[in-house]
């Protein structure tokens, strides 16, 4: 913090002389302009006055103003998945603004999670960020009984004056992993360990699949559900039923290394899986198996939402339309093996040996339409998405129109899959 109020000093500053300067040279002397003329740039030299002392207000009313931030988590902290990602975030805000005290609680059972967020807010902490699906109800029902504290709820749909709305969304990264996968399969089955059947898991293996199919229509994405989000052993049961179906290319929503593990070992026995990596740069856990991966920037979201929390720009009054949708644009999401390295270099040859005849950009190989892709979807119009038309699902319905996008609504809670999924999405 206390670099940043010296930012905010200093241009206060420097705006100061750039009035006094206004003062010496641009005000003239009675008289030897017109009156109207002169009257104008008094106007002016008040305004930029007022502008000062207004700034020298929130200055005053900022020292010594403090949040206290609680983080409530559906995993372990260890988990090197979602929660992991979180908490990476959490810890660089609080190293990061000294008028910042952040606490967390790991491991919360989404029926138990009333019960750790009134025990923060009775301890003080006036900011509340829900972390996992399933504690949407009950942050929207204690978002009532205190309407003085600030609640974030991560991958939920439902707001309020005090409740906002915020989430780092993987289907481009998702799309662009696809379009490996699809092009290192020697068996033309790809795997996919699903965590719960709810509409985010579903958009993701949706626009995995669909990169897989752009470049290669004749490979299925087999869908495996465990139906938790951090469960090792499940997760490996999974990836070995699916790898001894013939899949050959795994993806997965759960929060540990251990599909990538169960690749690693496959391939060094000598039987060659593609894996990409989830949430956390995994490349680590599987040198010779792990392609690529998605990874979240949540310190991006969080340093935003809190620094407009701490200048007064979000108040308990005003959340109601506060909802974050940060992909590429934003810089909230990244493309990666790990931190740094969109493509495991050991992958890059063969990606760059497939060459396709695309409909858009003739001869391209693999590579390099992935990387153009990422560029377009990096764009501030993004010119590229995923989810554009036509699709249709598995049983031939179109579901979106040739040359439309879906909305944000749609892929909300879209609960289909398209037509080269393998699979079926279980009622909860």
């Amino acid at each position: 913090m206390a670099n940043k109020n010296m930012t905010i000093l200093i241009v206060a500053f420097i705006v100061g002389l750039l009035v006094g300067t206004a003062i010496g040279y641009f005000i003239p002397n009675p008289g030897t302009v017109p009156k109207s003329e002169y009257d104008n740039l008094r106007n002016q030299l008040q305004e930029k006055e007022a502008l000062i002392s207004q700034l020298q207000d929130k200055l005053s009313k900022l020292e010594g103003k403090k949040i206290k931030a609680a983080f409530i988590y559906v995993g372990p902290i260890g988990d090197y998945g979602w929660t992991h990602a979180h908490d990476v975030g959490r810890r660089y805000v609080d190293q990061k603004f000294d008028w910042l005290e952040t606490a967390y609680a790991e491991s919360v059972p989404e029926s138990d999670a009333a019960r750790y967020i009134e025990r923060f807010i009775k301890e003080g902490y006036n900011v509340i960020f829900t972390t996992s699906f399933g504690y949407m109800d009950p942050t929207i029902d204690l978002s009532k009984k205190y309407p003085n504290v600030l609640f974030f709820h991560c991958s939920g749909y439902k707001r309020s004056k005090n409740v906002g709305t915020y989430f780092a969304e993987f289907y481009q990264i998702y799309y662009l992993n696809g379009l490996m996968a699809g092009a290192l399969t020697k068996t033309n089955k790809v795997g996919y360990v699903a965590a719960y059947p709810i509409p985010e898991v579903v958009r993701h293996i949706n626009a995995f699949a669909l990169g897989v199919k752009e470049v290669n229509p004749n490979a299925k994405v087999y869908v495996r559900w465990i139906f938790s989000w951090f469960d090792p052993n499940k997760a490996k049961e999974a990836a070995e039923a699916l790898i001894s179906e013939g899949v050959d290319t795994l993806a997965f929503t759960e929060d540990s290394p251990t599909v990538v593990q169960v690749g690693q070992q496959h391939t060094k026995e000598g039987k060659q899986i593609y894996t990409f990596a989830h949430y956390s740069p995994m490349l680590k856990y599987g040198p010779d198996t792990v392609v690529s991966g998605q990874l979240v920037h949540w310190e991006i979201i969080y340093q935003d939402i809190l620094m407009k929390i701490y200048l007064g720009i979000y108040n308990s009054t005003n959340l109601q339309n506060v909802d974050y949708w940060w992909m590429l644009r934003e810089g909230a999401v990244e493309l990666g093996a790990d931190f740094g390295v969109p493509i495991n270099p050991k992958f890059v040859p063969e990606l760059k040996n497939k060459v396709l005849d695309h409909p858009q950009f003739g001869k391209i190989s693999v590579y390099d339409l992935v990387m153009k892709r990422l560029a377009q979807m990096k764009e501030e119009t993004v010119l590229f998405d995923p989810f554009t038309g036509p699709i249709k699902d598995q049983n031939g319905v179109l579901k979106i129109p040739a040359g439309e996008r879906a909305s944000h609504d749609l892929l909300w809670s879209i609960q289909w899959f398209v037509d080269n999924v393998v699979g079926e999405i279980p009622k909860q």
